[in-house]
């Protein structure tokens, strides 16, 4: 039987993950929004970084003009958009604009809450620093996300596919964090399973390891270089694979291999998660081991009808773009399949 400040601290809990979850379903409409932005063209229309400033847009249409005068100043107007009019900048724009704009709201929307409920004691003991770390990490993906953007403003108007894979898994990183620590404080009464939860991390590991080959793929593009599948052109081993030299740097740089271990790598998660899955079913699962199970297994399912779809449809936005939400989802299911393992609540 729970004391009475005991019955106020999981209240204060709960309320306190309500906020992580909040901030987590904002962050996954600003990965989905920032993949939109790079598959439009429009993460290199705004060639200024201002923190402060930068939040608000040009107003009048003598600000528009200096604005888009500024951005043909740079490789990508010159080589990429040259003729552009100012109303086709405009629809560029505004992606870039409301991206940046959307990490700043997150920002506010994380501090804000967390000065309060620190300020009435509502965190419990041990969670400020975790939600430090957080805060700390949000501050460096803003930074990171300029340092990437500023990439692509010199001879070659593309962004690096490191730097776009960095940016990227920051972002999943954040996310996962802070729907985990959501979950530590929703689950906490929870038992710890025997099912194994250090496996059950790994599965989630190796999830993150697919996302940030995928980053790879859209960093170089590679998802156009075969429009095909199961095979890539005419074969499932396509020709050139690791022809570059050194040879381990066709796994960064050269789009037929990056293309290829995307879909090796998708092909040995698709097996070893339904494997594992299969065998922590029948080690013993609580009701809610098995939805999370069935869960996960529909996510990837879904991330995988997805990823072959965007393949052979060559690449369309709106499809792209819910396969990088899919891998939100994906990372979520797995996310919370692992932490049921580790706190099997019946």
């Amino acid at each position: 039987m729970l004391s009475l400040s005991g019955q106020r601290q999981l209240q204060y809990d709960r309320q306190v993950a309500t906020w992580l979850l909040l901030c987590a379903a904002v962050i996954f409409g600003m990965i989905v929004l920032g993949g939109v932005t790079r598959l439009t063209g429009s993460g290199l229309s705004m060639v200024e970084w201002k923190p402060l400033m930068g939040v608000i847009p040009p107003l009048s249409e003598e600000a528009w003009l200096a604005t888009f005068e500024k951005y043909r100043q740079y490789p990508e107007y010159q080589q990429v958009n040259r003729g552009m009019s100012l109303d086709g900048f405009k629809s560029i724009f505004m992606y870039e604009y409301l991206h940046r704009v959307l990490g700043r709201v997150i920002g506010l929307l994380y501090f804000l809450p967390m000065v309060y409920f620190a300020m009435r004691g509502r965190v419990r003991a041990g969670m400020m620093p975790k939600l430090w770390i957080l805060f700390l990490m949000g501050g460096l993906q803003g930074l990171l996300g300029w340092y990437m953007v500023k990439s692509g403003l010199v001879d070659n108007p593309r962004v690096s596919q490191y730097r776009l894979t960095a940016h990227l898994g920051l972002a999943f990183a954040i996310y996962a964090y802070m729907l985990w620590l959501a979950f530590e404080l929703l689950f906490t009464r929870a038992r710890v399973s025997p099912v194994g939860p250090g496996r059950s991390l790994w599965l989630v590991g190796l999830v993150y390891l697919m996302i940030l080959s995928g980053g790879l793929v859209a960093g170089t593009r590679a998802g156009f270089a075969y429009s095909t599948w199961p095979l890539m052109g005419t074969t499932f081993i396509p020709p050139g694979l690791y022809s570059l030299s050194p040879a381990w740097l066709s796994a960064f740089e050269d789009i037929t291999t990056i293309q290829f271990n995307h879909r090796i790598f998708a092909y040995l998660l698709f097996a070893i998660m339904h494997v594992y899955a299969l065998l922590v079913w029948r080690a013993g699962l609580s009701v809610r081991g098995k939805v999370a199970t069935l869960l996960m297994l529909a996510a990837l399912w879904m991330q995988a009808v997805l990823g072959i779809s965007t393949l052979l449809l060559h690449v369309p936005v709106w499809l792209a773009a819910s396969h990088q939400g899919g891998a939100v989802v994906l990372l979520s299911a797995s996310l919370y399949f692992a932490h049921v393992l580790r706190r099997q609540g019946g």
